[in-house]
């Protein structure tokens, strides 16, 4: 596995991935995607659609606003418990996360167990710390023209709650039958109170999230089944390593508040084992919490039993910057300098060349071929800069899988050379074979 230097390094020096607002000298927590970062972020939120939406016809769409009613933050519960430990050095006034300063202890921590481990603060050496006090990570704004308690409204911190706000909406404009599922994309805002480790953990993330609706006596069932279909995701879609995905069952003084059931899917970064993605149980806290302050009734109707009931919640969670940190540090070889993504997800699929760029009939005819190919397909490229050699350099280091040369053999028989980015075997084969 590459170290996250490296990595770092290949999305700046390769436009997929910039420091937040970097010309200003960056913003802590915050960061761009490139040219390709946005081809290969938008390749992984493609194939999560496809796959659990697209190929299904039990999983709905919606796109919620990202600034909703304050009520459903209170309702979720966020408004009182979606918080850190926040500790501050007395000496230097820096602030962290106590949880992550004081290893094997989780978000609970206590000012006496964190006083036994005589931590040290990370910038100035001192053990001088305040109060462990909760804070509350929702991003305030206000809706209106005046500021004042009564326009006080949150950056969504989640997708979830876009999707259980429209539960009701969907029954009623699409009639599922029970187990069905609503799917989200979008963004997300935590006001972390340490951002780090690259974009594993910042301040603005793109999450995908299902809400799969399922009778109270059937959740286990389907637990297991979406279990088996996430695996199916990460491993067939997203092409990342069995061996480096761990299933950890959350014990329960570590769960959410909402969940009785919650699987973490660790990853193997470079930096260590960290979560990628969530699998959780969340009973019916959702609905019944909105049904509570909105005194709507979220129960459904069985059309074939004629039971009502408030229908329970599995929900699979996962954050794009996560999986594209995954998928990247899967598959960059760091010393043969190649990215081997998998096919689905590479930004281009083709790099189309001219052995020469200053012989106008080789130009024409990669011209045609790239032509061809771009009309087929969306994710062609071209290149003519330098010599050949570093152009499949270049290509290798952006995950491009094929790579084809237009020389002076092509003028003869109509062959064009297409060479693998994994092998670095060539063949030779007419462009419409491609």
């Amino acid at each position: 596995m590459a170290n996250l230097d490296s990595i770092v390094s290949l999305c700046k020096r390769r436009g997929f991935i910039f420091p937040g607002s970097d010309v200003y000298g960056g913003f802590a927590g915050t960061w761009d995607f490139g040219p390709l970062g946005v081809m290969l972020k938008k390749n992984i939120i493609d194939t999560w659609w496809s796959y659990w939406v697209d190929k299904r016809d039990d999983i709905y769409g919606v796109d919620a606003d990202i600034i909703m009613n304050p009520r459903t933050w209170l309702a979720s519960g966020h408004t009182a418990t979606f918080a850190d430990p926040l500790i501050e050095c007395k000496a230097c006034h820096g602030r962290f996360r106590a949880d992550k300063l004081a290893q094997g202890l989780n978000e609970h921590v206590t000012d006496g167990e964190f006083t036994r481990l005589h931590v040290k603060c990370p910038t100035c050496g001192q053990e001088a710390w305040g109060p462990i006090r909760m804070f509350n990570m929702m991003f305030k704004t206000h809706v209106g023209p005046v500021d004042g308690d009564e326009s006080i409204a949150y950056l969504r911190p989640e997708t979830a709650q876009g999707i259980f706000v429209n539960y009701r909406n969907v029954i009623d404009s699409c009639y599922p039958d029970i187990p069905f599922g609503i799917a989200q994309q979008g963004k997300a805002f935590r006001n972390e109170i340490s951002p780090r480790d690259y974009i594993l953990r910042d301040r603005e993330c793109t999450q995908m999230e299902i809400e799969y609706f399922v009778h109270p006596d059937t959740w286990e069932t389907e637990f297991e089944q979406l279990l088996k279909e996430t695996d199916t995701f990460l491993e067939k879609e997203m092409g990342l390593s069995v061996e480096k995905i761990n299933h950890v069952e959350v014990a329960e003084k570590d769960r959410a508040h909402y969940s009785k059931r919650t699987i973490d899917f660790m990853f193997q970064y470079p930096n260590g084992e960290e979560e990628l993605m969530g699998l959780a149980y969340r009973t019916d806290f959702d609905l019944r919490n909105i049904e509570h302050e909105s005194g709507k009734s979220m129960e459904y109707r069985d059309k074939v039993t004629g039971e009502s009931f408030v229908p329970h919640v599995i929900e699979p969670s996962i954050g794009v910057e996560r999986l594209f940190l995954a998928v990247i540090s899967d598959n960059w070889d760091e010393e043969k300098g190649i990215l081997h993504l998998p096919e689905n997800l590479a930004p281009y699929k083709f790099c189309v060349s001219p052995l020469l760029k200053n012989k106008p009939e080789l130009v024409k005819k990669a011209e045609e071929v790239y032509k061809l190919l771009k009309d087929k397909y969306t994710f062609v490229t071209w290149d003519d800069s330098g010599n050949i050699g570093k152009r499949y350099r270049k290509q290798d280091e952006i995950g491009t899988p094929k790579c084809i040369v237009i020389d002076f053999d092509t003028l003869e028989d109509g062959t064009i050379t297409v060479r693998d980015r994994d092998t670095a075997e060539q063949i030779r084969v007419k462009p419409e074979k491609l």
